[in-house]
């Protein structure tokens, strides 16, 4: 009697539990999926997440870069190839190029997100490429506002916009490092470059519709590169099965999705925020520009006002990298008001600075204060 007794105990013990599985077979599915796409991406994510952290520095390098390097060309075309032309319409070759590189952003980006990365990376390659060498065959203001200021901003936007929303994919810990090291690539090759461009004109004599096509010959591999390392992460098929399997199922049982609340649009906090970013990187770039040109009305020398493009973007370099572990302690935006005010009283400093030793002292100053409003920003963007 016991015996029986015990029996039916333990049997009524265990029936709650052959009951529970069909209480949340939804959340059950959705926890079986995370650990299994949390297993994926810790024994892969290693070497695809830094071949497309690299890819997407090598992009900021040949793109953004090289854009950060135009105070060489302001200076070269206004004692050489465009004399007769002004400052002011020197000027307008990059200034146009940024405009068309951020016009067409949201286009590369929107298409990135549909097709992937490698369509609008290609393309925008093309482009580039296009445009380097058809800048070594211009010879009049026309031709030079077409390739560099219009068809060398349309491939940069291209090549690097996509580039730059892959890596925030693939890290969720130290994004801010992570993004950090990708942009200080477009430093990296503001450093490079006017260097490149003061041997090729200044010490090898070599003529500038070659020294545009080297570049672009230089640029050829690394285009290649980017497109085959920078793609979006992958999923294994049975996570993504049960994923299409559950969304599927909610289609079926849950009420229609509500349109999106664009609301926040018009709150003043957010169109506060679209003004102060506006107003940051409405004079971000004129020191970047001119500062070779103001070396050489001293009368420094232009080798010497070409190095001075370097120094910027050098101290940038270090203003882009460091901040990234800051930001994720005190805020970005808290970094992004303390940079964007130090950088604007530099800039006012900028003509007290007429000696070879102040000019570098701002011009490392400049450097790292815009270096860190270059980092934050993006990322400020996105919080929003």
């Amino acid at each position: 009697m016991a015996k029986a007794t015990s029996q039916l105990s333990i049997h009524s013990s265990h029936e709650p539990e052959q009951s529970q599985p069909d209480v949340a077979p939804r959340e059950l599915t959705s926890v079986s999926t995370a650990f299994l796409l949390s297993g994926f991406i810790l024994n892969n994510a290693s070497l695809r997440s830094g071949l497309a952290a690299g890819g997407s520095a090598l992009a900021y390098f040949y793109t953004v870069g090289f854009l950060n390097a135009f105070g060489v060309f302001q200076e070269y075309y206004t004692s050489d190839v465009l004399r007769g032309k002004s400052n002011f319409q020197i000027s307008w070759l990059g200034s146009f190029a940024l405009f068309i590189m951020f016009a067409f952003a949201p286009v590369a980006g929107i298409l990135a997100d549909k097709i992937g990365p490698t369509l609008p990376i290609t393309f925008g390659s093309v482009a580039l490429l296009v445009a380097m060498f058809m800048i070594s065959l211009c010879r009049a203001y026309w031709q030079f506002f077409l390739a560099q200021g219009l068809l060398l901003g349309l491939g940069m936007s291209f090549t690097a916009i996509p580039a730059s929303g892959m890596v925030p994919r693939y890290f969720k810990r130290n994004r801010g490092l992570a993004t950090g090291i990708t942009v200080a690539g477009s430093s990296l090759g503001g450093i490079i470059w006017p260097i490149a461009f003061d041997q090729m004109l200044h010490r090898d004599g070599i003529s500038f519709p070659w020294a545009m096509r080297i570049a672009g010959f230089v640029m050829i591999p690394l285009c290649i590169i980017c497109i085959l390392t920078i793609r979006l992460p992958v999923q294994p098929k049975r996570a993504t099965e049960e994923v299409e399997k559950g969304s599927m199922t909610e289609k079926t049982t849950d009420k229609p999705q509500e349109k999106k609340d664009l609301s926040v649009l018009r709150k003043p906090p957010f169109v506060l925020l679209c003004a102060g970013l506006f107003l940051a990187v409405f004079g971000f770039f004129a020191p970047l520009f001119y500062v070779s040109t103001y070396a050489v009305s001293l009368g420094m020398t232009p080798s010497f006002a070409f190095y001075l493009v370097s120094i910027v973007n050098a101290a940038s370099l270090f203003g882009r990298v460091l901040p990234g572990i800051v930001a994720d302690r005190w805020g970005r935006f808290n970094m992004l008001v303390a940079s964007a005010f130090t950088a604007g009283i530099i800039v006012f400093c900028w003509t007290a600075a007429t000696s070879v030793a102040g000019l570098v002292v701002w011009t490392l100053a400049y450097g790292f204060a815009s270096g860190v409003s270059a980092h934050v920003l993006p990322r400020a963007r996105t919080l929003t």
